[in-house]
């Protein structure tokens, strides 16, 4: 009995895994056909092209940084603490 509904539970697995590849191949037919042919999802002709840059954008120098003053900080003295209940 237990192997009768693993079998059937096998079969709706497949059935829906069978039905949602359908459903990506109707939306994204022509996009997933070209990739698999190796001509990939867009065509050449519409990628950006490498070379120069039409026009170059310079950044303006900021002024030199100054340092914050920065607290003082206290000397710690370091002494051994004992517990009271030593």
């Amino acid at each position: 009995m237990v192997q009768v509904a693993a079998a059937l539970l096998f079969a709706v697995a497949a059935g829906l895994g069978l039905t949602v590849i359908l459903a990506m191949l109707k939306t994204n037919e022509t996009a997933i056909l070209s990739a698999l042919l190796g001509e990939g999802a867009f065509p050449a002709e519409a990628a950006p092209q490498p070379g120069p840059a039409s026009r170059v954008v310079t950044l303006r120098r900021s002024p030199e940084r100054r340092d914050a003053p920065r607290p003082l900080r206290a000397e710690v003295r370091t002494q051994p603490q004992f517990s009271r209940a030593a």
